[in-house]
């Protein structure tokens, strides 16, 4: 429970805790004059989480002129020449590092550029909060539990213009622009497509100029830092906080939170009745925040990130003094578990119960700021609405519906119709998934032990619901199940998917197949109750700015010289440009070695990094992503193995007109995700055994990428010819990384599944390699895998054969994989789409062969990738969504 304690005492059925005051801002009541006569000090009380824009004004009136003038004069001014920059650099490694330059490494070069690109983002971050103060605007605060930002440093050199001045100071000092970048370890919030969004998005509100906060948990050990041991997936964890000059503790701004316990309910003098949640256990979280940069704007948002922490303190002194030891640091270490790991194994009921704790935790506290920022404009509830967008990517945050239920009704007092009419207003739920063994459901036992007082707001809501669809639709009872919060299994289920859905204004896909799927598949009997209006889609979008300029600054800077500079990176719609110069023999030119420079940055990575040496005029054939079954990395290894075993059939003429590929692969396996880790051993498994075969040499080698995260995306996709996104039809959402490799100037392979098609759209059908069957037909399919005459196809039947021979090792642990195909029904279709693929992977082999059309079809992809910016996506979002416009900054000394 988060409980807020006004600054007058005030009287309530349940205790509550007196919140500290700031460390860094000691609250001080002078009642006589202090300083030089005639000067009087303001005898007002800071607040540790500021003020209103009303009391902004009174107490900027109340401090004497010429202190203000003071303040002025000696306020953080940015660094904007060269000699600057190395004035700040120099302060922090002798100040703050205490270093000098007789012992100055790259980590210690990077830490004071890092302090000093913080210290300038931060001024501009100070005036983005104050001016939003100010004018007090709706704000969009978006909850997502994963932001895979990636490394900070680069991305905030770039956003404030200050390159090529970092550049040059770091030579001045003796340093390489790209090894100090190198140092940063990835900020480890996230791990998939879902993060990532979510990053690109808060780089695009900041751009775009628009109010918004992000909210998740600050991991303490990310989701984990793979490696590879003899072929396997083992997750340790990634100590990525070691140093982290991104982030600034607020130790002054703290949200109880308050988990278990029992709900007491008695009637007021009113005779109204009222909810009590009480006892239980109570977990504090403290806010840590990060400053998000806009490009091309001094707009500089923010990234609140909750960490956990024992209520009462890290150490139980009492108990040390009495020998119990371990049990002084207890509750301590029970409460940093909620913010230790993203997505812990819940393949156990203890994990179960410690995600759902999690998800309560995070919504909880953000919630609770959410509320306290609103009640400091003193309006009234009814405009909470007009002043807050919560946004809800995928089911994760649904419980913050409930939350802000229980605020409004049992802190707040108002009556359930306002406070739901408020509820569903404010929310809108972004849907990541079309899979029902995906949709979140948590058993009604956990959710009342852990939440008792949310699972009675969850059941008031679904009666209401269910009243009003019995209602409107008396001759359709059975939809009554169909359609219920609650699951009526064994033991009852809470579907999250249903409470977002019903609790929210408007619900989005993210592709125009996923939101078509959406609508008449998963929610399919919502669409009949609401009517089509409150389902939309908003096809996914990536940053330029990290994804073009950061990750292929060759290329950009190639671009910008054609179209007359880098405005494309605001308006990617100017990309269409670039077309007009696919004939223009210098351009082409450039483009082919950029490419091939990029390859051969990515092939000496592989060799430092993997030990294993490739060629660089090799066609690169990448799939990196999470892995997962409906992702399909399994089809993609069993064609290796295939066009292995076809090579080795090969006499060694007939072997020198065949195509040299190398197939990369990257991601992690979900901890509990037993048949994802036997992909990535089988993958590990065939590499050793192609990788060593001399009879192959370059003609085929097979590399897996440990570790795979953003830093080394950004190396990875400007290098890629062919990059696949072959998921089972219907099953991907929409996909990001299809967009980042088309608009890196790499080709796709890919079923007709999410972005695909729109991609397909947008470059045309002869810029992509599409394949295997359609998702009308997916459901056919598999029914035929049960009940009709199913046959494998010879090729994928030899490829089974060998792997059960023992060639690619220990065939046992990959018995499963091959089994969920031949005798479990090929869920995910890989039998049926093998010949497919296997087939396109020809063609490819063939187009590839004639560079110069391939380089036309690079070319031409890349000109008319313009649609899929994250910017346009985020403007789609506020017109159709939140109702929100832009706040740009004020113009500065004539800027």
């Amino acid at each position: 429970m988060a409980t807020y304690t006004p600054p007058a005492p005030t009287t309530s059925t349940t205790s509550t805790r007196e919140r500290k005051p700031s460390t860094s801002a000691p609250i001080s009541d002078f009642t006589s004059p202090v300083g030089p006569p005639g000067m009087t000090r303001p005898k007002h009380k800071r607040t540790v989480t500021g003020f209103g824009p009303g009391e902004i004004k009174n107490v900027e009136a109340s401090v004497p002129e010429e202190q203000r003038e003071a303040w002025k004069k000696f306020s953080a001014k940015e660094f904007k020449t060269k000699d600057q920059f190395e004035e700040e650099v120099v302060r922090h490694i002798e100040t703050t590092l205490a270093r000098s330059l007789f012992n100055c490494d790259e980590a210690a070069a990077y830490a004071g550029t890092a302090l000093a690109l913080r210290d300038r983002l931060i001024i501009e971050w100070n005036r983005t909060q104050q001016q939003q103060t100010f004018a007090d605007p709706k704000r969009v605060y978006y909850l997502s539990l994963e932001f895979l930002m990636g490394r900070a440093l680069d991305n905030a050199i770039l956003n404030v213009g200050m390159k090529d001045v970092a550049r040059q100071g770091l030579e001045e000092l003796g340093f390489r622009m790209e090894d100090v970048i190198s140092q940063e370890r990835d900020a480890a919030l996230g791990n998939g497509g879902l993060g990532r969004l979510a990053a690109c998005f808060l780089d695009s509100l900041a751009t775009l100029n628009y109010p918004a906060w992000g909210y998740a948990l600050r991991y303490r050990y990310g989701i984990f830092r793979q490696e590879i041991v003899d072929g396997y997936q083992v997750e340790v964890p990634d100590y990525w906080l070691d140093f982290n000059p991104w982030e600034f503790p607020r130790h002054d701004v703290t949200v109880d939170v308050q988990f278990y316990g029992g709900v007491r309910k008695y009637m007021d003098d009113s005779g109204k009745q009222v909810s009590v949640w009480e006892d239980g256990e109570i977990v504090t979280a403290v806010a840590y925040d990060a400053p998000i940069p806009g490009y091309g704007t001094r707009t500089t948002n923010n990234l609140r990130l909750w960490s956990s922490k024992a209520s009462h303190g890290e150490f139980d002194f009492t108990k040390f003094n009495s020998g119990e030891y371990e049990a002084s640091v207890a509750d301590q270490q029970r409460a940093e578990t909620i913010s230790a790991v993203l997505y812990p194994n819940d393949s156990l009921d203890r994990g179960k119960e410690l995600r759902l704790k999690q998800q309560y935790f995070w919504c909880a506290a953000s919630l609770f700021d959410i509320v306290r920022r609103f009640k400091k404009s003193k309006k009234a509830w009814k405009e909470f609405p007009n002043q807050v967008a919560i946004q809800l990517n995928d089911t994760h945050p649904t419980l913050a519906i409930p939350e802000l239920m229980r605020i409004l009704l049992d802190q707040e007092g108002l009556e359930w119709d306002e406070a739901w009419n408020i509820t569903q207003n404010t929310f809108g739920y972004t849907n990541h998934t079309v899979m029902p063994e995906a949709l979140e459901k948590w058993s009604v036992p956990l959710v009342q032990h852990l939440l008792p007082r949310h699972l009675q707001i969850i059941y008031d809501i679904n009666l209401q619901f269910l009243q009003y669809v019995e209602r409107n639709f008396p001759k359709e009872r059975e939809m009554l199940s169909r359609v219920s919060i609650i699951e009526e299994s064994e033991p009852k289920r809470v579907r999250m998917a249903y409470l977002a859905v019903i609790a929210s204004h408007k619900v989005n896909g993210v592709a125009e197949l996923h939101s078509d799927l959406v609508r008449t598949t998963i929610f399919k009997d919502f669409v009949k109750i609401y009517g089509p209006d409150k389902f939309t889609n908003v096809t996914n979008g990536i940053t330029p700015r990290r994804w073009l300029h950061q990750a292929n600054p060759r290329l950009s800077e190639l671009i910008a010289s054609k179209l007359g500079g880098h405005e494309f990176l605001r308006d990617l719609n100017l990309l269409h440009k670039v077309e007009a110069f696919v004939d223009d023999k210098e351009f082409r030119k450039e483009f082919r070695e950029i490419k091939y420079a990029n390859k051969v940055r990515l092939a000496k990575y592989t060799k430092e990094v993997e030990g294993i040496t490739v060629n660089p005029s090799s066609l690169f054939d990448i799939q990196v992503k999470r892995i997962h079954e409906y992702k399909r990395q399994q089809l993609n290894i069993f064609g290796v193995i295939h066009r292995y075993l076809e090579l080795k059939d090969m006499s060694p003429e007939e072997r020198k007109k065949m195509q040299p590929r190398v197939s990369f692969f990257g991601g992690k396996a979900a901890p509990g995700y037993w048949m994802a880790k036997m992909v990535i051993h089988l993958i590990n498994q065939v590499g050793k055994v192609v990788n060593n075969d001399k009879d192959i040499g370059d003609l085929l080698k097979v590399v897996f990428l440990s570790d795979y995260n953003v830093s080394k995306a950004e190396i990875i996709t400007p290098a890629s010819d062919i990059s696949e996104h072959i998921s089972t039809a219907g099953t991907e959402a929409s996909g990001t990384s299809n967009m980042k490799f088309v608009l890196n100037g790499g080709l796709i392979i890919g079923t007709c599944d999410g972005a695909n098609i729109e991609i397909t759209r947008e470059v045309g059908e002869d810029n992509i390699f599409l394949f295997g069957n359609l998702s009308e037909d997916v459901e056919d399919l598999r029914h035929h895998h049960f009940y009709g005459d199913f046959q494998l196809d010879p090729s994928l039947k030899r490829v089974f054969d060998t792997i059960r021979s023992g060639t690619f090792g220990d065939a046992g642990p990959f018995s499963g994989l091959v089994d969920s195909i031949v005798d479990h029904g090929d869920y995910y279709l890989v039998s049926d789409d093998f010949k497919s693929y296997v087939d396109t992977q020809k063609l490819i082999d063939e187009a590839y062969k004639d560079q110069e059309a391939w380089l036309t079809k690079t070319i031409t992809a890349v000109s008319r990738m313009g649609f899929f910016s994250s910017d346009r996506c985020i403007d789609e979002y506020a017109e159709m969504i939140w109702n929100v416009e832009p706040l740009p900054p004020p113009k500065q000394n004539g800027a």
